[in-house]
């Protein structure tokens, strides 16, 4: 695809979380997680009336769902706030500078007053509803691949629950990450490709690790991206967790946007130019089922379904009892198979949005007559449908199933994607999936969804706390690549040393007089090995490596001994590096090294396959390197190596 000939646009919303004590609105401890509850909430979420007398689409659509919201909850990490039982404390002042100083990193405009908002959730991950949210600051710049990126805004805010699961109408939230304290990087429109897309998200999260005071690991870091294409709109894909799923995300929905583009026009050449275009007509086609050879749409079936899944009524299991309903779509055959996504159609938008909104999940979800099951008596089956429905040529039919009232929501559901269709690309929110698809998850929210937050008062932001943060502030991680490069570091070496924090241990460690190239290879390179083999290297502290480099200076012969001394340092962080090297006894040549050099020429002629010098020299380097490593000087063992194996040739 030429991305710039559709004209794709995207933009980031990265969430970090912040490595604080306490949560943002109260006083339970941050990023303490746990796998059991001592307590459930069941909830329910129903839509309000605005100010202006209207409601919010994206409420109206999670009312549709009909969702049961469980909450798991365990004393140690919640409180009575979390469940909306008390107003919110005085906001954590930790998180508001590390905000302030993220707005540093970027060259934010950082207001004044950090005023608390309430930004609406309706999908049950907060009990409130709402997420307390605040702008930190505006109007930032990012370098980035020889130009800039706007930064729109950087906001402090809460996080949202951990799902447990989600089965038809019954979903279950843990608690526990509910309420700790992150910052949003929200990014102009301003990528274009999605190579782009992808480096944006590492160059933020560099921006975000380079401050020394955010959460690390799995879930720690999360991306939305938007994107677009030109004639669509915005399309958020929701909690993209790692940055190389953003390529083939983009990708993806860039080819999806520009088939819907085409789909829309279509079906303006097929007469379909508005919503009272679309007619639809289902009926109840259960017993046409009921000796099928496909048996997912017997009753029976349905309940055995069930009882595997332990579908409960009132909970998971929408009202009435099973049925198999048939759309007919008039003058839409052809459609279904339209495609959408790389490997998709028309049919998957349809069935996101049976399965989110109708509650609907039993795979496949739907059969349509355009990729009808292959079965004994199915052609028949289709005709005995398409009867019922009294379809005619042009006609598609859409097949669900489930309880009743799901179904007849399920119709409905199909007759407005068509009516979205028409209009070209919907404004939603998309789940992602590694291999690169997306699945439809909710309307994108509207504009009005925030709102001022009368619980929590203002936080002002002096002056003399904005120097005070930014006389503090690590180096920007452009900064430190062009320090790092002029010194010979490679960049993958540098972007290493950022995510993992050990570049804050490479400028204090050459403060105090380290070789910059030198700290870059042992902390961003040379200690993974050491980790992956168990070693435990953090447990190191500062002063050891201080002492450590410092030991360099006056002995650089212990450079060839690093690992030894490091797995020294490792298992008694207490010793101090003299120590560990006097117990080790390097940086002193043993009396008699020569003499071991020597001793060791004889059964290596004996062992070795050939008498070439070269050969033989590396095997005698393999043999006494042990010994003498941190010891004697690699150049001068090689060097009295030669004169041995010399001698002993010419015997």
């Amino acid at each position: 695809m030429d991305y710039a000939e559709v004209g794709l646009i995207a933009g980031l919303e990265v969430h970090q979380q912040l490595f604080t004590e306490k949560k943002m609105f109260c006083h339970c401890p941050a990023g303490r997680y746990v796998k059991s509850h001592d307590g459930s909430v069941l909830r329910h979420m129903r839509p309000t009336l605005s100010e202006l007398g209207e409601y919010d689409g994206t409420a109206l659509m999670e009312f549709k769902t009909k969702k049961n919201i469980i909450y798991l909850l365990n004393e140690q990490n919640v409180c009575t706030y979390e469940m909306d039982d008390t107003p919110p404390f005085l906001v954590n002042q930790q998180a508001i500078d590390v905000a302030i100083e993220q707005c540093l990193m970027l060259n934010c405009d950082i207001v004044d007053e950090v005023h608390i908002a309430r930004k609406q959730y309706l999908d049950g991950s907060i009990p409130t509803g709402f997420q307390r949210t605040a702008i930190v600051g505006v109007n930032g710049k990012l370098p980035f691949s020889g130009r800039e990126i706007t930064v729109l805004q950087v906001s402090v805010e809460e996080d949202s629950c951990r799902e447990v699961s989600d089965q038809g109408h019954l979903i279950v939230w843990r608690t526990d990450r509910l309420g700790m304290p992150l910052i949003e990087t929200v990014t102009g429109p301003d990528l274009r490709t999605p190579d782009e897309v992808a480096e944006a998200i590492l160059l933020v999260g560099r921006v975000c690790r380079s401050t020394g005071h955010v959460r690390v690991g799995i879930g720690a870091s999360r991306q939305d991206v938007n994107v677009s294409v030109r004639g669509g709109h915005r399309v958020e894909i929701k909690g993209v967790p790692q940055a190389w799923w953003a390529r083939k995300l983009v990708h993806g929905e860039a080819v999806r946007q520009v088939n819907l583009l085409r789909l829309r026009g279509h079906l303006a050449e097929r007469g379909f130019k508005s919503g009272d275009d679309i007619q639809i007509r289902h009926a109840e086609v259960t017993n046409l089922f009921a000796q099928s050879e496909l048996t997912i749409l017997r009753a029976a079936s349905f309940e055995h379904f069930c009882k595997d899944e332990r579908r409960r009524p009132g909970f998971e299991l929408g009202n009435g009892p099973f049925c198999a309903r048939a759309v007919r779509l008039k003058g839409l055959a052809g459609t279904l198979s339209f495609p959408t996504q790389p490997d998709l159609t028309f049919a998957h938008e349809l069935s996101g949005r049976v399965r989110v909104v109708a509650g609907l999940d039993q795979q496949p979800i739907l059969f349509h007559s355009e990729k009808w099951p292959d079965y004994r008596g199915s052609l028949d089956e289709l005709k005995r449908v398409r009867k019922r429905l009294r379809c005619e040529e042009g006609d598609a039919v859409v097949l669900v199933w489930g309880p009743t009232e799901d179904t007849l929501t399920a119709a409905e559901e199909i007759r407005l994607r068509y009516v979205d269709a028409i209009r070209g690309v919907p404004a939603e929110t998309r789940q992602p999936f590694r291999d690169g698809h997306t699945d439809f998850e909710r309307i994108l929210p509207g504009p009005d969804r925030m709102y001022p937050d009368t619980d929590s008062q203002p936080t002002p932001v002096t002056r003399e706390r904005v120097e005070l943060l930014r006389a503090g502030l690590a180096m920007r991680p452009w900064e430190r690549e062009q320090r790092y490069s002029a010194a010979g570091v490679p960049t993958a070496i540098t972007h290493y040393l950022i995510r993992r924090g050990g570049a804050n241990l490479v400028d204090h460690v050459v403060t105090q007089g380290a070789d910059v190239k030198q700290a870059c290879f042992l902390f961003g390179e040379r200690l993974k090995f050491l980790r992956r083999a168990g070693v435990a290297v953090d447990r190191i502290p500062l002063e050891r490596w201080c002492e450590y480099f410092a030991s360099l200076a006056t002995t650089p012969l212990l450079r060839q001994a690093w690992q030894q001394i490091v797995r020294a340092l490792a298992t008694t962080p207490e010793l101090t590096v003299t120590a560990v090297v006097d117990q080790l006894g390097l940086g002193t040549p043993p009396r008699d090294w020569r003499d071991h050099i020597a001793a060791a020429v004889k059964p290596a002629l004996s062992d070795a396959y050939s008498l070439d010098a070269e050969r033989l020299g590396r095997l005698l380097m393999g043999r006494v390197m042990p010994e003498l490593r941190g010891k004697v000087d690699v150049e001068e063992i090689k060097a009295a190596l030669k004169r041995e194996i010399e001698r002993a040739l010419k015997r």
